[in-house]
């Protein structure tokens, strides 16, 4: 599931970055002309307004592109789930992780503090 979620969001990248080139560099074209329908006369009075929307565009696709570059470097481990879930099952008493010296996550009891 997570390798269609992953192509989903690359195709809605590649999407943007489509409109990205066709309303920044495109616009007053014949490409950008048909696919909006427009006038060359409509077109040079918002071309500026065009280049904008692009830039809005080509900023979502790297954000997609960021969030899927990043999802993929960094693997979901199994034992830090296992090691996560097994001391929040190992007592009756809420874990908390923490960071220490020398290791990644170690759990210790949460107690709240007293009033």
């Amino acid at each position: 599931m997570i390798y269609l979620a992953n192509a989903l969001v690359a195709l809605v990248a590649a999407l943007h970055l489509y409109f990205l080139v066709l309303e920044m560099f495109l616009w007053t074209k014949p490409a950008g002309l048909k696919a909006f329908a427009l006038t060359p006369e409509k077109a040079a009075d918002s071309a500026v307004l065009a280049a904008n929307q692009g830039l809005y565009n080509g900023f979502l696709a790297a954000g997609l592109v960021w969030g899927l570059v990043q999802g993929m470097a960094i693997p979901a481990s199994p034992s830090r789930s296992r090691r996560s879930s097994s001391c929040a099952s190992s007592s009756r008493v809420s874990m908390a992780p923490v960071a220490s010296a020398g290791r990644s996550c170690s759990c210790r009891p949460f107690r709240p503090r007293s009033r």
